[in-house]
């Protein structure tokens, strides 16, 4: 059976759409327009191929896509570095793919646990596949005021828990990085049956996840700032950053980082001490 390239030709379709044929440097073919970016014919200039290898490219029907075309297609379209994974993870041939129908539980690194804990000072968090809760320490919940416990989802919350829009100042920008990093994972991990689950299932229960979703942005897990309205501490200031150990990339230890004698870092003590619930008393348990 042939690889089905249906959302590779749908993330081609995408970036063709948001950029136009002055900021691709070229004079727009003659004719009426009815694409708000380049036409196919266009970009098929400007990537070095011909139309029709093109066409059958962005309809998913040509079998196998080169490194060189990769490279051409990415250089047309202007893509970022985490848009030029993406591609290449959509272009690669089944047997390149990780399956995820019967996986076992993914087991919290023990590395990344101890690192957790030289950083008990900050709110950390441990994620797995799907944005999965692994661990995560005392402070965090404090922040946040849910316990995410491991085994939740971060993204659930995120999306389905009034009281993440309401804690969350910059949630739009947070949300909308959520449902990037999930598209990326969906590109790598295509047979990834409960991840398509969870996708399908915070689309239909919320319109800004559809939204974000069907532009096909990706996102990395690179820096994002936090704005939280804490109904005790106040405003409180983050800059998330995460780590994953070369050997499990499925990992990610996300930390929230404060600036040195800012109101948030001399904040944290206090909260840390207050231990407004029960779950904020305690460390959460690795999953697993």
């Amino acid at each position: 059976m042939p690889p089905d390239r249906s959302a590779f030709g749908e993330f081609l379709r995408s970036r063709r759409d948001r950029i136009t044929p002055a900021q691709a440097g070229i004079t727009p073919f003659p004719g009426a327009r009815r694409v708000p970016g380049l036409r196919k014919e266009e970009l098929a200039v400007l990537a070095g191929l011909s139309p029709d290898h093109y066409s059958r490219l962005e309809q998913g029907r040509q079998p196998t896509v080169t490194d060189s075309v990769l490279d051409a297609l990415a250089r047309a379209l202007r893509l970022d570095d985490v848009e030029r994974a993406h591609l290449r993870d959509l272009a690669a041939p089944a047997t390149r793919r990780r399956a995820g129908g019967g996986e076992a539980p993914q087991q919290a690194d023990p590395g990344l646990l101890r690192l957790m804990t030289a950083l008990d000072h900050l709110p950390v968090l441990l994620l797995g596949r799907r944005a999965e809760v692994l661990a995560r320490n005392a402070l965090l919940p404090a922040v946040l005021g849910r316990p995410l416990e491991p085994g939740s989802s971060l993204v659930r919350y995120l999306f389905t828990d009034p009281s993440a829009r309401e804690r969350i100042v910059n949630w739009p920008d947070f949300a909308a990085a959520a449902v990037g990093a999930l598209r990326l994972e969906a590109g790598r991990r295509p047979e990834d049956r409960r991840l398509a689950a969870l996708v399908t299932e915070l689309c239909s229960a919320d319109a800004d996840v559809a939204r974000w979703w069907d532009d096909h942005g990706v996102r990395d897990h690179t820096s994002v700032v936090k704005r939280i309205a804490h109904p005790t501490a106040g405003p409180l200031v983050f800059g998330i950053e995460a780590v994953s150990p070369p050997h499990d990339p499925d990992q990610r230890l996300v930390v929230y980082t404060v600036e040195p004698d800012s109101p948030t870092a001399r904040v944290l003590p206090l909260l840390a001490g207050w231990g407004s619930d029960d779950a904020a008393r305690a460390p959460a348990a690795p999953a697993g």
